[in-house]
């Protein structure tokens, strides 16, 4: 299977991004950082296949997208919404705020996004095929 998340190709663009980070971005990611908001790790600037998205969090398979004024003309909407389709392809959820909501509902921002968190790693969008290859608990007691 090849290499979906922080793939080297994106490493260069991730960087970039980072450096240059648009301010409500900045504003958001004052407060996700070091674990601030309940303990929960943030990574910025994040790659999942060929897309970046703004803010991640692996424990609970969160990605957060802040979106400036760009983000909606029609040809970048259409395109936001196949990006957005195919990081949920991966049992992602994509939670996204548009700048102002960041800059005048910052407090709201925090919530909604703790909410989420608060609910915890969500079950992946289908079961898994097989149990093959996991032991139960009656399993180890049989073979210790």
């Amino acid at each position: 299977m090849p290499h979906i998340y922080t793939r080297d190709s994106e490493k260069a663009l991730r960087r970039s991004l980072r450096s240059d980070m648009p301010s409500a971005e900045s504003v958001l990611w004052s407060k996700l950082r070091r674990q601030q908001l309940l303990g929960y790790k943030f990574r910025r600037q994040y790659s999942v296949g060929r897309y970046v998205v703004d803010f991640y969090c692996a424990e609970v398979r969160l990605a957060i997208e802040v979106d400036g004024d760009s983000h909606f003309q029609s040809g970048k909407m259409v395109r936001d919404k196949d990006r957005e389709a195919f990081i949920k392809s991966f049992g992602i959820d994509v939670f996204r705020f548009r700048n102002i909501e960041v800059f005048e509902q910052l407090n709201e921002v925090l919530e909604t996004i703790g909410s989420r968190l608060r609910e915890g790693r969500k079950p992946p969008c289908s079961p898994p095929l097989s149990k093959v290859g996991r032991s139960s608990p009656a399993i180890r007691e049989k073979n210790p």
